[in-house]
């Protein structure tokens, strides 16, 4: 389970006073933990759950360090950056764009479908597979871009 490793590298950043690893390792922490004590969930929650939860993560702090870069915040920004690095660690390998509108050419092909007025079947079908290896937004701009 992913919250054992963590707590593992939280012991390991301790002892090695990385400041850096464990901020992003406690956000992760702090938001599994969250994810366990939802309205529904159980004890242990699934891969899937913990994709999610990481992924969100990550989200939140792109956001925050666009919002920091506008603002000429580098010092907020750099934080942001690095904890987005310690969380990136804990998904799966990314996928380039190239293999990720390969993927959603032959999923355009197996739907048949031709227009944007069809991008929810695609978006579906691929935010399933793809969960934790691409963001969301970066296939939503794919798909657009295939479809039009």
């Amino acid at each position: 389970m992913l919250i054992e490793t963590i707590d593992q590298d939280i012991k390991k950043a301790m002892l090695a006073k990385d400041e850096t690893s464990l901020r992003g390792l406690r956000a992760i922490k702090s938001a599994l933990l969250l994810a366990r004590t939802e309205k529904g969930a159980s004890e242990n929650i699934s891969e899937e759950t913990e994709l999610k939860v990481l992924q969100k993560l990550i989200k939140q702090r792109k956001e925050s360090a666009e919002i920091y870069q506008s603002q000429n915040r580098d010092d907020l920004y750099r934080i942001e950056k690095e904890e987005m690095q310690v969380i990136e660690a804990y998904l799966p390998q990314q996928m380039g764009r190239e293999e990720i509108t390969a993927y959603l050419q032959d999923v355009i092909k197996k739907t048949g479908a031709t227009s944007v007025k069809d991008m929810g079947k695609i978006m579906g079908a691929a935010n399933k597979e793809l969960a934790g290896k691409a963001d969301g937004k970066t296939i939503s701009e794919i798909v657009k871009q295939l479809l039009q």
